[in-house]
Order: C-alpha cells, then structure tokens, then sequence
C-alpha cells in the first residue's frame, strides 16, 4: 500500500494507480468538474480515481490530501500539455514549488533537497500538506489548513503554460478570494457560525493575506481582469457559493449576488446554477465529516481527534498488531478480560507496561512513547477488543 508519509511514496503512486488518459475532448469544465466531485475544491477529498475505497480509507485526511495534490497537478499537467510523461511532471512540478517557495528559504536548504525530482516534490508537497505535524499541536488546530490547495494547481498551470509564476500571481488570487469571501459574507441574509468558521480556515490557510485587512464593498472593486484562465473563474465561483451556503435553502439576495458573478466572470448561468447545487449537496452530505464545519471545546476536539487517529494507527498496523499481541499471552488474557470487567490497578499497570512494549516494534505506533503518549492508551485499549474481535474470542474460549 501507498504510505504518503514515507519516503518514496510518489514513485510508487505512479506504479500502483492506473491514471487514465484524459480525454481528448475535455474542456476545462468538465475536467474543472470532474475534480470538484471529487472533494478536492473545498479542501475534503473523498475518492480519487484509480484509488479502492478500502485502501483510501486507510490514509489520514493529510495523507489523502497529499495524494490527492499529487493527483491535481499530475491531471493539470495532462490537461495543459497533452502528455503523459511522469518524470517530465516530477522535474516541473518540483521546479514549480521550488520557484514558488517563501522568500526566506535558504539556498543551503534548497542543496540539501533529495536528489530525485518526485523526493523533492514529495519534500514539497509535504510541507504544503504539513503531514507530520506532532499529533498534540496538529489536534489542538481548529481546523485544517488545506482548503486553498486548488490555488497550487492554479498557479502551477500558469509555470506550465509561461515557464513560471507570473509575478505576484501567488498573493493577487489570494486577496481576490479573501476579498470575494468578505464580499459573499455581506450579502448573506442570516448570519450563522458557519460563517465565523469560514473566515478562520481561509485565515489559517493563505500565506500573504489576513481576512481583517480585506474591505470590498462591490464585484467591481476585485481584480478579476488579472484572471484570464476560465478555470479561475469556476474556482471563484465555488467559493462564492461556500461562502454563501447555509442549512437552509439559499436565499434571493444571495443568488442574485452569485449569477451578478458569474456574469462579471463571463461564466454561463448553467454553470453557476450547478455550482451553488453542487456545493449545498456536497457540504449538506458531508458536513459531519469536514473538520472546519465542526468546531468544539478544545478539549473535546483534541479527545475526538486524538481518537479519530488512534482508531486509523490500529487500522493500518492491524496485523502486526494482531501478531505482537498474540505472542503475549498475559496481555491477551487482560485484554479480553477487560472486555468483561473493571480490571484491577495492577492489572491495568501490566497493560499498560505490555502494550508499551508491542508499540516500541511497531515504527507506527511509537507515537504512544512520546511525552504524554502514555495519556492515549486508554483509547488503544478501548478500541483494540473493537478491531480485533476474533482474536478476543479465541482467547476467551481458551
């Protein structure tokens, strides 16, 4: 399986997954939309073609959002040039976010990237992604910051299409979405905490512009002149209609406010009205799952998250886990027993000593060794005898 937190995992990507040939009457609408369905838009990737559901399951939100990065640049790479050269990709892909890298990067640090093109995009993407974030600091985070990556795509066409990033393309698109957002807010006839949560995850994810600074009062005052690509304008488009969704059914005002859009975008009416379906079916369905729809106490999102991530660790590793623990017969019995009963303080003290031992084997698994660590067995114990159940009932049989 694909690990995108291991080295090498972009090579293997392209060995494993079968990417179809784009099609070679694709407009930039349809490929626009054929990725919308797929979640990447609004920073919630569901499937992504040539994936099997069970195996996507198994990677964390980052892991799946850093595929599915990979999957948009290799896929705006096709529609742009017509090819299907991967390691032509890899080499201008990774030149791409070297180009676009902050300001303050060293040279050193750019000598010290790994030597292959796909180990530096991988370097990249990893750090646009910020996959190995500590799981304390990364759970304690409101919400996820990977709801702008569509921009990297953007601007990627733009180095592929002129051999670079168009001076302060970066910066420009960001203060026309905060300002488009700012814009969408204002028109909204009932304020909700939706809207709250919106500022902070487009404010956790720009790199040059703050939500505060931004005063738009009119469509007119946004530099839309400066976007000429058709797929900037269907990417204006759907964050307007984020921006504007609610529970309910979008008011006139609203819809008024985008079509007045799509107008000044020069995007048919059809479009637009499959853009503000499409994102109230898509957050309406998936709202429970999108980490930025669902804030709560720090606390208790840091316990839900930490759980969320304790459940997928045991996932992954479930068979090396599964073995270890078999080979520990004490450990076995405690376990299924306390699946039974309330397990006494020295037994619990056994548990924990055992089960400290098996994750020391499992590289997966270490994060239970870090400082604090020891806080989330309970939660791998809790979810073990859930994961497991044959193993338990073989061992409470004997």
């Amino acid at each position: 399986m694909i690990n995108p937190s291991v080295h090498g995992w972009i090579e293997k990507y392209f060995v494993e997954v079968a990417l179809p040939h784009l099609r070679d009457n694709l407009t930039a609408e349809n490929w626009y939309e054929e990725l919308r369905d797929t979640g990447f838009i609004y920073g919630h990737t569901l499937q992504l073609p040539g994936i099997p559901p069970e195996t996507n399951n198994l990677w964390s939100v980052e892991e799946r959002s850093k595929i599915a990065l990979l999957y948009a640049l290799f896929a705006v790479y096709q529609f742009t040039t017509t090819q299907q050269d991967r390691l032509d990709f890899t080499q201008k892909a990774s030149a791409f976010y070297q180009e676009m890298s902050p300001v303050g990067i060293g040279q050193l640090w750019k000598n010290l990237l790994p030597a292959t093109p796909a180990q530096k995009l991988e370097s990249f993407i990893d750090g646009r992604v910020q996959t190995n974030k500590d799981i304390f600091r990364k759970n304690f985070s409101h919400i996820v910051t990977n709801a702008l990556l569509f921009v990297d795509v953007l601007a990627f066409r733009h180095f592929l299409l002129k051999g670079s990033i168009p001076e302060k393309y970066l910066k420009r698109i960001e203060e026309t979405l905060m300002g488009l957002v700012s814009l969408a807010l204002r028109f909204k006839g009932e304020k909700t905490v939706h809207d709250d949560l919106l500022i902070k995850l487009f404010d956790a994810s720009v790199r040059y512009t703050k939500f505060s600074k931004i005063n738009i009062t009119g469509i007119q005052q946004l530099p839309f002149e400066a976007f000429k690509d058709p797929l900037e304008s269907y990417y204006f488009l759907d964050m307007a209609a984020l921006a504007l969704w609610n529970d309910g059914k979008i008011e006139n005002e609203e819809k008024y406010f985008v079509y007045a859009l799509g107008e000044h975008l020069q995007v048919d009416d059809t479009f637009t009205e499959t853009a503000l379906a499409f994102t109230h079916r898509f957050i309406s369905t998936h709202r429970s799952e999108m980490h930025y729809f669902n804030y709560s106490h720090p606390v208790k999102h840091f316990y839900d998250q930490t759980a969320q991530s304790v459940i997928f660790l045991i996932k992954r590793n479930k068979k090396r886990l599964t073995k270890e623990i078999r080979e520990s017969k004490e450990l076995m019995q405690l376990l299924a027993q306390s699946t039974q009963r309330d397990l006494d303080a020295e037994e619990k003290k056994k548990i924990k000593k055992q089960l400290l031992d098996v994750c020391k084997t499992i590289p997966s698994l270490t994060i239970f060794l870090l400082p604090g660590g020891s806080l989330l067995l309970p939660l791998l114990i809790k979810f073990i005898p859930q994961l497991l159940p044959s193993a338990f009932n073989e061992n409470l049989e004997d």
